[in-house]
């Protein structure tokens, strides 16, 4: 009997309401909500200048050639397995993305003081170094720029104040991107990043940078490193996002990795061993494919210097642009001073449309962007330029 009255009793709940009723319905991520918003708009002239990627004149997706080349390459070699990889991931891939950010002559890698495991992408190695702060250091208090990249904040459910770094209490945590700032294209001189080190040091701040951009600035990978490695020729401590789906194209591929410099190598093992156990219950250990393209990228350097010529090639590009469009809203006549668009530097310009004027070139003209006013530089063409020059004059010109 009662077995049967359980029975019954699991029939009619399955009949009933969900075990989720109650569940509150999430608001959109803005950035996803544009791409829903751009894929449903059935123009011919859309144009969607949200999310960060990089694209042909013709508007499509932009895989390197170098890219194409070495998985050619990967396909054909029968001595590779699908074989699990250690939680830290691939140990040839963790080095070399280390001397891509501090420098092959580095002396903390040189003096075995840095850790770094492969992450998923950039998210996946800013959350895995914001669990590792959460567990095992002792300030919880997170300092953003603002404006900032809008999935910062998600990575320290902790984050405190904004305040100016003056009034940071001691320890506590500063993210920092290396260069190309997210969404405003402003980095910091040199100058400013030694009075910033000197700053963060002085009153003993723990340095965190994002680094998504390296090399989409300059075009060089070592000076738009600069930032970062003077924080590790000092000897102090920081840790280092890295990313690779800007400079290589690999957004989908999700490779990135966490580098943490410490004090002395005993330190750094230490935390390596605890950076496993953060890593486990999340996703076990990072997958091979994407690892294994910039692996063979990094260590070959007839490839590495493809990779170079094409990333140069990209930001050249890019800067062409952000000429053009200037070019372009001044032979109109468009209110405003627009200059800035080719002060700033990398992805993204931040051109100082309001939601209200973003939201009208999405009705009007079909052009979708962050309601922050924020343009992909690398999502539009030498042909797209003019429409959209029209549509910024025509959002400028009506709404204020």
């Amino acid at each position: 009997m009662e077995s049967l009255s359980t029975k019954e009793k699991t029939s009619k709940d399955c009949n009933g309401d969900s075990v989720f009723e109650n569940v509150v319905r999430a608001p959109d991520v803005p950035v996803y909500a544009v791409m829903v918003a751009y894929s449903k708009d059935p123009s011919p002239v859309k144009l969607n200048l949200g999310i960060g990627v990089y694209r042909t004149e013709d508007g499509k997706p932009h895989v390197l050639n170098v890219v194409r080349r070495v998985e050619k390459l990967l396909l054909d070699d029968v001595s590779a397995t699908k074989e699990y990889l250690p939680i830290t991931g691939m140990a040839e891939f963790n080095k070399l993305s280390a001397q891509l950010v501090f420098g092959a002559d580095s002396p903390a890698i040189k003096e075995n003081r840095v850790t770094t495991v492969q992450c998923l992408a950039g998210c996946g190695s800013l959350r895995t170094g914001a669990d590792f702060l959460a567990k095992h250091y002792h300030q919880h208090t997170v300092y953003l720029s603002q404006p900032t990249y809008g999935n910062h904040p998600n990575f320290f459910l902790a984050a405190g104040m904004l305040d100016d770094l003056g009034s940071a209490p001691s320890g506590a945590i500063v993210l920092f991107q290396v260069c190309s700032h997210n969404p405003t294209g402003v980095d910091p001189t040199l100058h400013q990043w030694e009075q910033i080190r000197q700053l963060v040091r002085s009153k003993g701040l723990l340095p965190f940078f994002d680094n998504a951009y390296q090399g989409i600035v300059s075009g060089s990978l070592d000076m738009d490193a600069q930032s970062v490695r003077m924080f590790v020729t000092d000897g102090g401590e920081c840790l280092v996002a890295h990313s690779y789906s800007k400079i290589m194209g690999l957004y989908g591929e999700r490779v990135g990795a966490l580098s943490i410099v410490c004090k002395t190598a005993d330190v750094a093992s230490r935390v390596e061993s605890q950076l496993k156990l953060v890593i486990r219950p999340m996703y076990s250990n990072p997958p091979i494919h994407g690892a294994a393209i910039v692996t063979s990228i990094l260590k070959d350097r007839e490839m590495f210097d493809e990779w170079t010529v094409e990333l140069k090639a990209m930001i050249n590009r890019i800067i062409h642009l952000r000429q053009q469009l200037l070019d372009a809203l001044r032979d109109r006549g468009t209110p405003g001073d627009w200059s800035h668009i080719t002060k700033q530097v990398g992805m993204y310009t931040f051109s100082g449309l309001n939601a209200e004027q973003v939201a009208f070139m999405a009705e009007e003209y079909h052009i979708y962007m962050s309601s922050d006013g924020r343009i992909n530089m690398a999502g539009l063409s030498a042909k797209t330029v003019p429409y959209l020059a029209d549509a910024i004059h025509s959002a400028v010109a009506r709404i204020v």
